[in-house]
């Protein structure tokens, strides 16, 4: 019961934690196209850049875990 519990916490932590960050750069996303700038001003933004890393990250650790 209690592993479930901890479980569950930790599930809801990961999921609002990235809520958080797609908020962020959905804002950083609407401020570029505000302002004109190019489509890839968003990603040079620190969230933009988290993604990115998560986004390659990812699979690279998966990779790591299977050898």
């Amino acid at each position: 019961m209690m592993d479930s519990l901890l479980l569950l916490v930790k599930m809801i932590a990961v999921l609002i934690g990235a809520g958080m960050l797609g908020n962020w750069f959905l804002s950083e996303l609407k401020a570029a196209r505000i302002k004109g700038l190019p489509w890839y001003t968003p990603y040079l933004s620190p969230p933009g850049i988290l993604i990115v890393i998560i986004l390659f990250g990812l699979p690279v650790v998966a990779w790591m875990i299977r050898q």
